[in-house]
């Protein structure tokens, strides 16, 4: 990836509604999924609950085998998911609380990853040929996507249109890596050298971090297939991954900067699937110094289950800090990330 700013023709910031197109959770499923794991219950010294990827984590962190403190921090974090906006958000709060986080960042991972197995995208690698269902990938904004990106594209000038873009994922998951990496070798029948190669001309940043690298991305060693089980050890080095709210907007900790330069200078940006939280457009828009500075770049988004009066307060918001001119904005509340690019596909294009 080249860390040099330049311009970009569009950005796409993806939020877990994106995810959601190819089966992983939103963010009230994960909150659930994630109270589930950390359900570590013992009677007469045989675990009865919880997840047993965890618990031996746990018993890493405890050489001695009092794993009693982590227990009741799992716990705590497991009785506070039905009040929590989301698990990041509950991280946040408690972010002096060092097991807290470990408790959540555990789970996070472990849930991730388990989700990553039973997505859409999963390829039973038994043998190395095998590729995802395609067919069934047709309808999501992946394929919309990876359209976007080849059409009227030989293989060749493929890098080149690659720069043109930039991507700001807040999800924990590898989808858009895994989905495009695999659809290269499969479309342009390249090898998976040719396919890596290809993908590293597209900056992709994930402010909260990943559930890891995958192994093509240069990290054999650390890194974790897509939708593999870990061991506990490597669950404990994978969440040690993860960033919460004040880590993402750390520059010392996290790709801020970058992501920031390339909205600054983005011609299109495009949200999808994402929730608008105030701390996440802080994290994006630093805000002007004078807040009347307006700039022509068009933003289209889709809102889904987001209100119209909800809407408007986001649209000032992103005005406000962005520096976005009102008409520019265009926001759609009733349709799905796929729709958004039939909807918007001339606007959208790259050629």
């Amino acid at each position: 990836m080249n860390d040099k700013p330049t311009e970009k023709s569009l950005v796409l910031v993806v939020g877990a509604g994106a995810s959601k197109e190819v089966n992983l959770p939103v963010g009230t499923e994960l909150k659930m999924q994630i109270a589930k794991v950390l359900d570590i219950k013992y009677e007469h010294f045989r675990k009865e609950s919880g997840d047993d990827i965890i618990d031996a984590s746990f018993r890493i962190l405890c050489p001695n085998q009092d794993i009693n403190s982590y227990l009741g921090a799992a716990w705590r974090v497991r009785d506070a998911m039905p009040q929590a906006i989301s698990i990041d958000n509950y991280i946040d709060s408690h972010r002096l609380d060092e097991k807290i986080a470990i408790c959540g960042k555990l789970a996070i991972t472990r849930c991730i990853l388990a989700a990553e197995s039973k997505s859409l995208l999963k390829v039973d690698r038994r043998n190395i040929y095998n590729r995802p269902d395609f067919s069934a990938l047709e309808p999501t904004w992946f394929n919309a996507f990876f359209q976007l990106l080849t059409v009227n594209c030989q293989k060749s000038d493929l890098p080149e249109r690659l720069e043109k873009v930039a991507i700001i994922c807040f999800n924990y998951d590898r989808c858009i890596e895994h989905f495009l990496y695999l659809s290269f070798q499969n479309y342009y029948n390249m090898t998976p050298d040719e396919a890596r190669d290809t993908l590293a001309c597209l900056e992709i940043y994930h402010p909260y971090g990943m559930v890891g690298k995958l192994p093509w991305q240069g990290d054999k060693l650390n890194g974790i297939e897509f939708g593999d089980t870990p061991s506990p050890k490597q669950l404990l080095s994978l969440a040690d991954e993860l960033r919460t709210f004040t880590e993402g907007v750390d520059p010392a900790m996290s790709n801020i900067s970058a992501l920031q330069s390339a909205l600054l200078m983005a011609n299109r940006i495009a949200f999808l699937g994402f929730a608008f939280h105030s701390l996440n457009i802080q994290l994006l828009f630093p805000g002007l110094d004078d807040g009347t500075k307006r700039r022509y770049c068009p933003v289209y988004a889709t809102a889904l289950g987001i209100s119209s009066a909800d809407i408007q307060v986001i649209k000032q918001e992103i005005i406000k800090r962005g520096g976005i001119s009102h008409e520019h904005i265009n926001f759609n509340n009733d349709i799905k990330c796929s729709q958004l690019f039939s909807e918007y596909w001339r606007s959208l294009s790259l050629q």
